[in-house]
């Protein structure tokens, strides 16, 4: 079985009201792409992921009038592609959804939160990720509220064919973010808002952490997937924390064979300086060049560690596949600013 985790960039862009493509020769959303290009080079790139599933990190809108779901199946029907059948949890109001694209005839996916429904008064014990979770961000003995600005998706995955079928699968499709520090008009109050954000960030993923806890407690195969926006070194704020978001959903330092696993955050991990590998790429126009970074993950929980699972960063300058073949090395780059990551689990 193959998993795939996708942060694709403005792909709302490409889609009008009705959830048709948007396939013509005006701007995307991306520098310097045309839609019609943005979305052929999307084709190209899911054509090669060949996934059973992908976790799609920034999936086109749904609100009163846009279907996320209607949406990515026009997509997946226009580009031929098996993964034919759309899931999304929660809506946001970021324009930017968590959702699920997947092979109808290899899985059956259903969304299944897990957690108590909170209102406004909020619980400190994991609640549904709709909801609101109390804690205590900065050591002050009183409690902060904390929400998701885009609440992980959790899917309940069933294997329909081969040897395992009938087997379950947990999978949570995150996208942590720490907002950027939106009007700050001196370095102490952009300093501060960075801060503050960052710290929320970590209570999100001390609430993604504690629901890993309640399903590896249970006994359930578990994927924890997405788009993490951190990472060891990814700032100068870390050190206050002295744990970064992935650490934290990781579990490092966790006892009782309760770790996630994942080879690229691993290897980063213990890496202060060296060779590291990136699942992303942006321009910075102040330095006028390019930046790498570690953001999106797939981690497995240790029974399906055991199972030899393989990964893969599509990546189109360090994949030596992808890099040998001109189309889909011009269609990353065209796709996205992020590049997928695949897992190949024999089941």
């Amino acid at each position: 079985m193959r998993i795939a985790t996708y942060n694709i960039e403005w792909f709302n862009s490409l889609f009008d009201d009705e959830g048709m493509l948007l396939d013509d020769k005006q701007w995307s959303s991306r520098y310097d792409v045309t839609r019609s290009d943005q979305l052929a080079a999307l084709g190209i790139v899911f054509t090669a992921m060949d996934a059973d599933a992908v976790m799609i990190i920034e999936a086109p809108d749904t609100n009163g009038k846009r279907s996320t779901i209607k949406a990515l199946e026009n997509f997946a029907r226009a580009m031929g592609l098996r993964t034919s059948k759309a899931l999304i949890g929660f809506a946001n109001e970021t324009q930017q959804e968590i959702a699920l694209l997947y092979d109808p005839d290899v899985l059956s996916a259903r969304h299944d939160p897990r957690g108590i429904e909170t209102g406004k008064k909020g619980s400190p014990d994991a609640p549904r990720f709709d909801g609101v979770f109390r804690i205590d961000l900065d050591i002050d003995a009183s409690e902060d509220m904390v929400v998701f600005s885009k609440p992980p998706l959790e899917v309940e995955l069933s294997v329909k064919t081969g040897p395992q079928a009938g087997k379950a699968l947990r999978l949570i499709g995150v996208h942590l973010k720490s907002k950027a520090p939106h009007g700050a008009t001196n370095r102490d109050e952009i300093m501060q808002m960075a801060i503050s954000n960052r710290r929320k960030q970590q209570a999100q993923a001390v609430w993604v952490r504690r629901r890993i806890d309640m399903h590896l407690a249970a006994g359930e195969s578990l994927i924890v997937m997405g788009d993490l926006n951190d990472g060891p070194g990814l700032d100068e704020y870390e050190g206050l924390f002295g744990r970064s978001v992935v650490e934290i959903i990781l579990g490092e330092g966790a006892r009782g064979g309760t770790q996630l696993y994942d080879p690229h955050a691993r290897r980063a991990l213990v890496r202060k300086i060296g060779a590291i590998n990136t699942t992303a790429r942006f321009y910075l126009s102040h330095e006028k060049r390019y930046m790498q970074a570690l953001l999106d993950y797939i981690m497995v929980s240790p029974d399906l560690r055991r199972l030899a699972p393989k990964w893969r960063i599509l990546h189109p300058f360090d994949d030596p596949d992808c890099w040998s073949l001109p189309e889909l090395c011009t269609a990353l780059i065209a796709a996205s600013d992020h590049f997928p990551v695949v897992l190949d689990l024999d089941l």
